[in-house]
């Protein structure tokens, strides 16, 4: 199958700045090798969010988030959101996130 194309929002391009060199290193490594050819495909890494405004899914890298979209008919993965797990809250650009999480 094609693979598809990964496109980083600007958001998320500043959520990304957050992170150290090598941070951000293992993170867009991570999306080349789980989302560009099989960003749906459901494995402990993978899986998909309940309704949300952000992102119909999530990629878990350590404890790297990365919260995306993805468009099946251009074949395009569109990260939203990146940030980092620490116990049970997301924090992304030093602040807790939540708006991902359905209420």
């Amino acid at each position: 199958a094609e693979p598809f194309q990964i496109d980083i929002t600007k958001g998320a391009e500043d959520d990304l700045g957050w992170f150290r060199a090598y941070a951000r290193r293992l993170i867009l490594d991570g999306l080349e090798i789980h989302l560009r050819y099989e960003p749906t495909v459901g494995s402990h890494k993978i899986r998909q969010l309940r309704p949300n405004p952000v992102a119909g899914w999530e990629l878990k890298l350590g404890d790297f988030r990365v919260l995306y979209d993805i468009g099946e008919q251009q074949r395009v993965v569109t990260v939203q959101v990146v940030g980092e797990k620490r116990g049970n809250r997301l924090i992304v650009q030093g602040q807790e996130f939540t708006e991902h999480e359905s209420h």
